[in-house]
Order: structure tokens, then sequence, then C-alpha cells
């Protein structure tokens, strides 16, 4: 369901948790968050891409809710 950010606070969207895919690579790994269209992170090592992709992830939402996009 896709809420309105008009609707809640942007702690709320926040604290959503959202399936993350990683994906070994040649070199390093990468993520996807399925949800979120484009919000992805690579790095070298498992425990950087999880940092990346949470990085990505904050960006995508807050970039979200200042445009007043839907937020699944």
């Amino acid at each position: 369901m896709i809420q309105n950010p008009k609707t809640k606070e942007l702690s709320y969207y926040l604290s959503l948790r959202y399936q993350i895919v990683f994906t070994p690579e040649e070199e390093g790994w990468s993520a996807v968050i399925p949800d979120l269209p484009g919000c992805i992170g690579a790095a070298d090592t498992l425990e950087e891409t999880l940092l990346m992709i949470e990085d990505a992830r904050r960006s995508w939402i807050e970039a979200s809710y200042q445009r007043k996009l839907p937020i699944p």
C-alpha cells in the first residue's frame, strides 16, 4: 500500500522495513530495494554494501517525502 507523505511524519517512513536483495558481483556486492525504484548500493564487502543501501534507502525516502511523492 502506498501512503501519502502528507499524512505521516518523515520519521514514520524512515522506520519502515523493506526487502533488500544482495547480489555477489565480480568485485564486491550490489544491493537493491525492489519497492523503491532506483534505490541501489554497491561496495567491496557485504557489510559495506549494507551501509550503502541503508544510506540510499534513507536518501530515497527523504527525497520522495520532500517532493510529496508516494512512498510504498
